[in-house]
Formats: C-alpha cells, structure tokens, sequence
C-alpha cells in the first residue's frame, strides 16, 4: 500500500514480540529436550504420544471435552482464539461507524445514518447552516429576479417570438442562478461532511471549526471539480445533439429531429456512465488532498469493475434522500399554498399559483429541513463507498486500524 495515497494517519506498526514461551530451554514448549529423549522406552502408565509431542497423563475422558470457551489474550477476555469456539475468523474491529472490512449495501447506509445520529450537533449544524443561507440566498433570487419574468406570455397563443425568446431567456438566466447557489451549498455541505464522515470511521469527533479548518484548503479544488463535471456533461450532450442539428439544418426538420433525439440518448447514456466513474472523485479530493485531474483519476481506478455497484448504491441513495425530501418538502408546499393569494385550489390549477413573499418563506422552511437531513445522507454514502472501495482494493483497513489504535487479531476481519 506504500504505493497509494492514504488519508488516515498510520500508528505504530503492531509489535513484533514473540509469543509466550517462543524462546527458551529446551522442552519448555512441550518438545522433549535433551534430558527427554524420544526414543526413551515407555514405562507403564505412560499415555500414548507421538514423535516429539508430550501428552500430559491427565486426559480428559473419552466424548467429554469441549471446544474452547476464551483464552484471555486471544481477541480480548473471554473472547474465543478464532472468534467463537472454533466457527471462524474473529469479528472485524468497529473503532466508529463502520466495521473496518467490506461492506454491504445496508451498512453503507448505516453509516451514513449512524454519523448523523453520534455526531449530530456537528452534522446538523452544518446542514443546517448552509442550508439556511441557501435557502435564503435563493428566496431573495426569486422574490426580486423570477418573479419579474411575464410568465402569462407563455400562455398567450398571440405572443410574438421576440416576447417568447425574452421570458425564456429570463427564466433560463433565473434557473442557472439558482443551479449556482444550490451548487455552492452542496459544495461547502459535502466538504465539511465529508471531513466529519472520514473522522467518524475512526470514531472521532470532530467540531465545526475543526472540519472547515480541515476543508478549506481544498474547498476551491472541490468547486472547480464539480463545475468540471457538470461542464463534461453539457459538453457530451452537445455532441451528441450536433450530428442531428446539421442534418436539421441540410436535410429537414424531421430527419433531423429523430437523430437529434438518439444522439442525446446515446450522449445521455455515455455521460451516466462516466459521471459514475468519476462519482469518488470528491472524497478522494478531499481526504487525499489531490488535485482536481488526480482525484478524477483515483476515482476512475477505484470505480473500475465495480461500476454497477457503485452506481447500484449511489441510485438507492439518491432515491432515499429525493423520498426523504419530497416527504418534508410536499406539505409545506401546499401549507404554503393556502397562505398564498390563490389557495391551494389556485395552485394546483394555474402553473405555479402566485409565488408570492409567503409562498417562497414557507416553502422555503420545508426546503431547509429537506436539505438538512439529505445533505448528510448523500455525503456520507459517497465517502463511505469511497473507503469501501479503498478497503477492497488497498486494504485500507489495516491502516484505519493503526489510525484508530486498534490492535490483535480482532483489529480486521477478513478484507
């Protein structure tokens, strides 16, 4: 592993003491010394042996022994040699919120849960911090910006071009200003969660200031990455839709059209692939301070078979988190409905009611509580997979274990 990155500090390398006894006079290891030859002759009442093996003559009787119940000192007191009588290796070392061996879907998800329930003034806290300023910064973008667009032009069959073009060009510049606020607080969210997360692996805490002192280095490394992803994506979809738009423009709308359609499917498929094999990129930015190419790199190698996995978890749990959402956010929307000028009845019947001051706070509040609790479950899952991946393929373990101060034969558990 000297030849991978590593974030956790290494310990002490484990003691290389011999065991009791290893060393010493001859026989004291039950072997027949000089003094005990094996070719002695056996006198009567001598049990059985074998070549260099010393019985003792107080045997057990016959189908009435046991396996062993603890050896203190092998796996802790009371604890079995090899975990439990003689059933398997000894349980992997839990130092935090994970066992440190490789994990299942369900303790992926644990984790992540886990982290937020122990640490959660520090959790919280930050989601709820950057959600709040999100969230505000966003109302005030569309109480004074959005809600000056003439969206009534949109439904008037008489409208020119030139009145079209303006709303939606509006609307497009709101939606992109929007994207940006939201894309800063996801930054700043996964940043410092992703500190908090790799720390509670270990089973240490961490304060607020202690993890935004970890992150900033790396915050403005992290922004340019995902504004490059999201660039990657946009630049796949235009490729994808340009052989359609030239044959719009050469053979006619609707040949072109269709090839439209299958290029961006085709660019759409291809931009999921590699979003997934890029998605470890920011906790290997974050907790191996690379830079921004390196951590896309790592996380290329990383992903590498074992893309359905990664994009099996990474779909549950942005699934888990949109549910999540929706559950919180869908009544403050039609709470926020009925304070509004329209009523509920408004809402639903017109596109977007009228999104007054009252509509926006209220359904503002339902967005930071969503945000607060989905922030660190999408985090989290990404680092946790992120070291998942490490402990499959570098045996990231051992050196957690060392980090976390864990030692003997329960210190890892079959990575």
């Amino acid at each position: 592993m000297n030849d991978t990155p590593g974030w956790a500090s290494p310990g002490s390398a484990p003691s290389d003491g011999r065991e009791p006894d290893a060393s010493g006079p001859a026989g004291s290891d039950g072997r027949p010394g000089p003094e005990q030859s094996a070719d002695r002759p056996r006198q009567s009442g001598d049990a059985p042996r074998e070549p260099g093996v010393k019985w003792s003559k107080d045997q057990p009787p016959a189908a009435q022994w046991s396996a062993p119940t603890g050896t203190p000192g092998a796996g802790g007191p009371g604890q079995a040699p090899w975990g439990s009588g003689w059933g398997g290796p000894p349980p992997a070392a839990k130092p935090g919120v994970i066992p440190l061996r490789p994990l299942g879907v369900g303790e992926l998800l644990d984790g992540a849960v886990s982290t937020m329930r122990t640490y959660w003034r520090t959790v919280l806290g930050i989601s709820l911090t950057l959600a709040v300023l999100t969230e505000i910064a966003a109302v005030l973008l569309q109480g004074f910006v959005l809600d000056d667009a003439n969206t009534e032009v949109l439904d008037d069959p008489s409208a020119t071009l030139g009145e079209l073009t303006d709303v939606m060009g509006d609307l497009l510049l709101s939606s992109a200003a929007l994207y940006g606020i939201t894309l800063i607080g996801t930054v700043a969210a996964t940043a410092l969660l992703t500190t908090v997360t790799s720390r509670a692996v270990l089973g240490r805490p961490v304060t607020t200031g202690e993890a935004w002192r970890d992150a900033r280095p790396q915050v403005l490394k992290l922004f340019g990455l995902i504004l490059l992803l999201g660039l990657i994506a946009v630049g796949i979809a235009a490729v994808g839709a340009l052989p359609g738009i030239l044959v719009s423009v050469s053979a006619g709308a609707e040949v072109g059209f269709g090839l439209t359609l299958l290029g961006l499917l085709a660019a759409a498929v291809f931009a999921a692939w590699l979003m997934v094999r890029l998605s470890l990129a920011s906790p290997a930015l974050m907790l191996e301070k690379q830079g921004i190419v390196t951590a896309m790199r790592r996380s290329a190698r990383l992903v590498r078979g074992s893309w359905w996995r990664v994009f099996g978890i990474q779909l549950l749990a942005a699934i888990i988190a949109y549910v999540v959402a929706a559950i919180i956010v869908i009544p403050f929307t039609f709470l926020a409905a009925a304070f509004s000028g329209d009523g509920v009845t408004g809402f639903l019947n017109t596109a977007g009611g009228d999104i007054g001051w009252t509509f926006l706070i209220i359904s503002g509040i339902g967005s930071v509580i969503g945000s607060m609790i989905t922030f660190p479950i999408t985090a989290g899952v990404t680092v946790l997979l992120y070291i998942d991946q490490r402990i499959r393929r570098e045996a990231l373990d051992l050196e957690l274990a060392r980090a976390a101060g864990v030692q003997g034969p329960g210190a890892t558990g079959g990575s």
